[in-house]
Formats: structure tokens, sequence, C-alpha cells
């Protein structure tokens, strides 16, 4: 990029992603640059199955839809639809993605630039929300809280005071005091969050990612950029990936005003789903050698999943949807209506990237700790 135009982060950061020649949109894609839970391991996927598994008991089908927001090359949706074969339980997949859709994905999988209207199962959102494009704000040396602007090469200045909604978004959420303090201005996930939860019709809504919560905000924020492997500086120029922590707390009451939302560490969510890191009984080499090792190398990669300081620490954000049957169908396992009109704000492409490399992106979530609560407005 030769541009040299002073931008928000927010339109620099949509520009460097999606933009032509962005990150997310070139034809080699992010592959090699980082990878998310559902490269370090196929538990993460059979995990996911398990909850879809779940909310189709929910709503006394067999026939469910699973909604992949930000679905990559389509990993995540592969993945379960390899874990519920033969199980009986028929599954509807769409994957919601800005790029193209990938060779060889299985003919089964619907691709898709926005949420299909009216789905019923389970719409899942794997490192999300923490690509789509936010500004930055920080409080100059008078404590004037102002957006930061910048260029393509990755220098800053500071612009104009934040007003408006940012600035009540800011002061409920993330409000800045002292002069330096910075911060991500969530305001557009938690809109698109919304937006993605309302498009069920009955199910559970699930964002997973790397976050923080009221009273652990990170004070100069976590914005920052990922390349062949390494953390780097956060320059909008297209070469790397931009992204930085998630305030799931606010979208949480985005969606729901609190009311049956839950926030809960990637450890306790996955554990519930069997996922559990624990080594088998050095009894069974014994009497199986050849399964006490795949259980020592399943309970490897559950330890990864599931590690703190590591990519348990992530949270999971979960909206339950409750709903009545589909039209004229009184198991309500009818298809959703097809993609969202265009006034819906469409997915971004988010976190799956192709081939696993060796590094997980992001592996900690800021401030999170033990966090297990139902959520208030």
């Amino acid at each position: 990029m030769t541009d040299e135009t002073w931008r928000g982060w927010r339109e620099a950061t949509e520009r460097a992603l999606y933009g032509p020649g962005g990150f997310y949109l070139r034809p080699e894609g992010p592959a090699g640059h980082f990878r998310t839970s559902v490269h370090a391991s196929p538990l993460f996927a059979g995990a996911v199955a398990r909850l879809l598994a779940e909310v189709a008991e929910e709503l006394g089908t067999d026939e469910v839809d699973l909604v992949d927001v930000g679905a990559g090359r389509g990993e995540l949706l592969a993945g379960v639809l390899a874990a519920t074969a033969g199980s009986g339980l028929a599954v509807r997949a769409y994957a919601v993605e800005r790029a193209g859709r990938p060779d060889g994905l299985d003919p089964r999988v619907e691709w898709t630039d926005r949420p299909p209207r009216g789905a019923r199962g389970l719409l899942f959102a794997n490192e999300w929300l923490d690509n789509v494009p936010v500004d930055v704000a920080e409080a100059d040396a008078a404590g004037t809280v102002r957006y930061v602007e910048v260029l393509p090469d990755g220098a800053e200045r500071l612009g104009a005071p934040v007003s408006g909604a940012d600035a009540e978004w800011l002061e409920r959420w993330w409000p800045l005091r002292e002069p330096g303090a910075r911060a991500e201005i969530g305001r557009p996930r938690d809109e698109a969050w919304a937006a993605a939860a309302a498009s069920l019709a009955a199910g559970r809504a699930v964002a997973v990612d790397y976050a923080h919560v009221r009273g652990s905000r990170p004070p100069f924020g976590s914005l920052t950029g990922f390349r062949a492997g390494r953390e780097v500086p956060p320059v909008p120029d297209g070469s790397r990936d931009l992204t930085s922590h998630v305030a799931l707390d606010a979208c949480a009451a985005a969606s729901s005003g609190g009311a049956d939302t839950e926030l809960v560490t990637q450890r306790e969510a996955l554990r519930r789903l069997g996922v559990t890191g624990d080594r088998p009984p050095l009894a069974l080499a014994s009497t199986d050698p050849a399964g006490y090792v795949r259980a020592l190398s399943s309970a490897g990669e559950a330890a990864e999943l599931t590690a703190r300081g590591g990519l348990g620490d992530f949270l999971w954000l979960t909206r339950r949807v409750p709903g009545p049957p589909a039209r004229g169908q009184a198991d309500g396992s009818g298809p959703p209506d097809g993609p969202a009109d265009a006034r819906d704000p469409p997915g971004a492409p988010v976190g799956a990237p192709g081939p696993p490399g060796p590094w997980p992106r992001g592996g900690r979530a800021v401030g999170a700790g033990p966090v297990r609560e139902i959520l208030a407005a």
C-alpha cells in the first residue's frame, strides 16, 4: 500500500484485512501465520459436535443447522461433519466468510458472506470478533479522549475528540481516565455479535475469543499484529493480521441485556464437553499399549486446548435463543430462510487460516482469569 492518508484504525484495519490485496483475501490466505483451537486438535471440532448434539436435543430434532461465522477455509465445519457422520444427526452447514470458497470443501457446506436468517441450531464464531475492525481511542495530555489515526506504515497521531455513540460506549464499558490510556472501541463488535445472534430462530449462539471483562481491561489496549508465527507491530499495510482482545461482556449486553447469556473460560466450556486433558491410567500401558499411546496423545492435545495462560483462558460467550417451531413443522426442522438481506452487516473472516502452523495466535485472555458468571447489563 502506498496511500499516505491518515485514517482511523477501524477504516485502516478494514482496508488492510479485507480490502484489495488484504491479508484475509490474498490467494495464499493467512495459512502458516497462526493457528486457532480448530487447528490445535480435532478434539475441538469433536467438542463442537457434542455441543451441536446438545442443541439438537434441546430443540427436539435430529435435523439441525450449524453456522460457522468467520469460517476461514471451513476446517471446523469439515471436522464437525466428520465427527457427526453415522450419528443420526442431519447437519445443515453454513460457512460465513468474506473470502472465496476454498477448493475441495465438502459440497454439503453452503458458502455465504452473512449468517442465514432463521437458522435453528448452533451459530459458532471462533475468533471472529477480534478481527471485526474497531477504532482506537487515547486520552491526550489534557485528558481529552481522541481517536487514534494511522498511516499504512503504522505511524500514529491523535485526531478528533471521540463523540456520540463511541464516547457513550467508552464511558460505559472502558472509560479512559489517565493521559496515555488507550482502548479499542468495541461498539462495532457489539453490533456485529447482536446481528449474528439475532439471525438465529432458535438454539445457541457462541462466540469464542481472547477477551477481557470490565474491571480487567488492558490499560493501553491490546491491538497487535501477527505474521509468520510471531507477534509483530500492528501496521495496516495488508502484510499481517491485525487483532485485539474483545470486550465480551459488552457484546453479551448488546445481544441480550444479559438474559440467557453466559460467559466462561474455554477451559470450563471444554471440560463440560468432555475435553479434560487428564492423563490415561498407567495401567492401560500394560493392557493396551497402543491405546495408551493414543490416549496420551489425546490428553496432550486437550491440555493445550485448556491450558492456563494459553488457549484455555479464551472466553466462551453463549446466548441461548428460545424459539417456536419453524413454520409448518412441529419439530422445527425446516431450513432457514437463506442469507440475511443487504441491510445486515456482512460476516468478517477470522481465525481459521488453513493448514495449521506451529503457533497459536494470541494465546492469552488479558485479565480474564477463571471467569464464570451470568452477565448483567
